[in-house]
């Protein structure tokens, strides 16, 4: 089967990988432009899909916008029977999605019709979700709506990161992949419509998004902390400086003494840094102030910046 590969981010790379060591003949893969990285900007960095194609071998196109009429001549003449999208970034044209005559897969991050959208395994760790799972679906130009060809399901562990999380799932979306494009050669695949009345959404982050809500209870806080653990990271602000937050755990440890403030510092210890809020307390293993590398609360401690009775905000 001649695939045409989309696919930018790391999440992309086990399915990529998959593809070729199965024997599908992968003919080009499509990922975003190098973008420039560090302070001074000059220095292109290539997606983590450039750099496992090119370790392939294979054929790299780097798009600004995927379409216009030299784009798509150019992916006629690779004459692809199927294409697969993979965390691209791009949303495709019907044009682009209808070009290989099997049509488009994509590999999604959720059990779909739950958590359509840019940012679902963030989402199912922020919203308390005990399961997810990926969805391998036939594209349609409505956002993930198209019909489901295969799912696999996985628990979620109570303390895991979106990181650790994303890193299970896009393994388990590359095994998904393989068996429901060998279900497709064999003609065994079945399909079925996304019920419309259950869709939710998971849309793209922003900076707000990430601001810590101390006077929540220290289950949420503590999802919350974890659902942009390592990225963008939850962020809280100490003495107008704006401090991320990493690896938090759920306790009802002292959050709740006559006189404790939601935000408050109760504790620094080798356990890490324990932080009321408005129901019991989380317990943070690293920090990233601004300007600064991650480091151990220990650390941060040992270097003055943290101590027991200092208080984060919501920097409003």
């Amino acid at each position: 089967m001649r695939v045409l590969f989309w696919g930018t981010s790391a999440f992309a790379v086990p399915s990529l990988r998959a593809l070729v060591g199965e024997g599908f003949d992968v003919v080009a893969v499509i990922t975003q432009p190098d973008r420039p990285t560090g302070r001074s900007r000059s220095t292109l960095v290539p997606p983590p899909v450039k750099e496992c194609a090119l370790a392939e071998g294979l054929t790299v196109l780097q798009p600004e916008r995927p379409r216009g009429e030299a784009f798509i001549a150019e992916l006629r003449a690779l004459a692809p029977e199927i294409s697969v999208v993979a965390s691209y970034g791009h949303i495709l044209t019907r044009e682009v999605l209808d070009l290989p005559p099997l049509g488009s897969l994509n590999v999604h991050a959720s059990l779909l019709p739950k958590l359509r959208g840019a940012a679902p395994i963030q989402a199912a760790i922020r919203d308390g979700l005990i399961e997810t799972g990926v969805t391998i679906m036939r594209m349609v130009p409505a956002l993930d709506a198209g019909p489901i060809v295969l799912q696999a399901r996985t628990p979620i562990a109570p303390d895991e990161t979106a990181g650790e999380l994303e890193l299970r799932l896009s393994e388990l979306g590359a095994l998904a992949l393989v068996e429901a494009l060998t279900l497709l050669s064999l003609d065994k695949a079945s399909e079925r419509a996304q019920d419309e009345s259950a869709a939710t959404y998971a849309g793209k982050l922003t900076r707000e998004m990430a601001l810590v809500p101390w006077t929540e209870g220290c289950g949420v806080v503590g999802r919350h902390i974890r659902a942009y653990d390592p990225k963008p990271g939850a962020f809280t602000m100490l003495r107008d400086t704006e401090v991320k937050l990493f690896g938090a755990t759920e306790t009802d440890e002292a959050g709740d003494e006559a006189g404790v403030h939601a935000g408050q510092v109760l504790a620094l210890d080798e356990r890490g840094m324990l932080v009321a809020c408005g129901d019991g307390a989380v317990r943070i293993a690293d920090v990233q102030p601004t300007g600064r590398k991650r480091i151990s609360v220990q650390e941060w401690a040992r270097g003055r910046g943290i101590a027991v009775g200092d208080r984060f905000g919501r920097g409003e």
